[in-house]
């Protein structure tokens, strides 16, 4: 998991790579737990919150480019 500081220096490109990576993670994680097959449930906690702050970050900068 990518902390916020790495993130912050990531271009807007970058993060919406890793967003969309962190995405597809996500959807083959829900699909192994669904089968019963998933090695490490907290990785499923670790990807939500990645995205979250993916998220929370491409806004914050279309926010400050808006002003």
């Amino acid at each position: 998991m990518a902390n916020v500081a790495d993130l912050k220096t990531k271009t807007d490109d970058e993060l919406s790579t890793e967003l969309n990576n962190l995405k597809r993670e996500q959807f083959n994680l829900r699909f192994q737990a669904a089968t019963n097959q998933l090695e490490k449930p907290s990785r499923v906690k670790e990807v939500r919150r990645s995205i979250a702050q993916i998220k929370t970050l491409q806004t914050e900068r279309s926010r400050s480019a808006a002003k």
